[in-house]
């Protein structure tokens, strides 16, 4: 090894080592075994890990996009067969109550999914395995990882059997209120515009943001809100704005 090789090895910053992850575990969690590991890995790897692992290229954010989908299918359709004295109106509020972030992320977390999370030292050490949005986006691209993996079918029983078999405690817990739907159907039946969900402003490493989001009604500013991530921020702007219009 060369002079310059070795000040390169003292002075320059080592890259983390790869966070030491029990894929077995995380499988007898989820209830399901994969044929293809590599899509489990990728589905618990967050994007700030990425800039301390160079072996890494890729985060969980596409698989989140697949899950959410794949989720959002499963718990309608469910849904729709369970219930055929429901209206369209309550299948949508129980639907947004069983696939919001704040269920997901508990879900998550009890299940202990969180702690297997692929995470830069710096988030873990601010707190991001308790973090809704990332364990909630680590819900749904496990989702993901399991349809790619084995089909449909093993994603639907995932679903059903982590999260709608919650439906009850769900529907139960108060906290759980569905701000946004809850807005959307009071200006629906006046006949308005769809309210509009603008983020003003964000702050704050990528790791650790902060969302500045404003909701207005026919272009008229009604509530604003902010929270970790844009859903947080969404939520509590519409409760802010649904405040707002029940006062007058």
């Amino acid at each position: 090894m060369g002079f310059l090789d070795t000040l390169k090895q003292i002075f320059l910053p080592k890259k983390s080592k790869p966070r030491l992850v029990n894929l077995d575990k995380v499988q007898d969690i989820i209830g399901y075994r994969f044929n293809n590991l590599s899509l489990l890995t990728l589905a618990l790897t967050h994007r700030s890990y990425l800039s301390n692992n160079s072996k890494s290229d890729e985060s969980n954010e596409r698989m989140e996009f697949v899950g959410d989908s794949v989720l959002g299918l499963v718990i309608a359709h469910q849904l729709f067969s369970d219930h055929p004295d429901w209206r369209e109106g309550e299948l949508t509020k129980v639907k947004a109550l069983l696939v919001n972030e704040t269920t997901l992320a508990e879900i998550g977390m009890e299940i202990g999914l969180n702690q297997h999370i692929f995470l830069s030292t710096e988030e873990e050490k601010s707190g991001g395995h308790e973090r809704p949005s990332i364990v909630s986006d680590a819900v749904e691209s496990v989702i993901a990882a399991i349809y790619m993996d084995g089909g449909f079918e093993a994603a639907r029983k995932f679903v059903l059997d982590q999260i709608y078999s919650r439906k009850a405690d769900v529907r139960a817990d108060s906290s759980q209120r569905n701000y946004k739907g809850e807005l959307l159907e009071l200006v629906q039946g006046r006949g308005e515009n769809m309210p509009r969900y603008d983020v003003v402003s964000q702050t704050g490493p990528d790791h650790d943001k902060t969302f500045n989001v404003v909701v207005s009604i026919n272009g008229r500013a009604l509530g604003s809100g902010v929270g970790s991530s844009k859903k947080e921020a969404e939520q509590k702007a519409a409760a802010e704005a649904l405040e707002r219009l029940n006062e007058n």
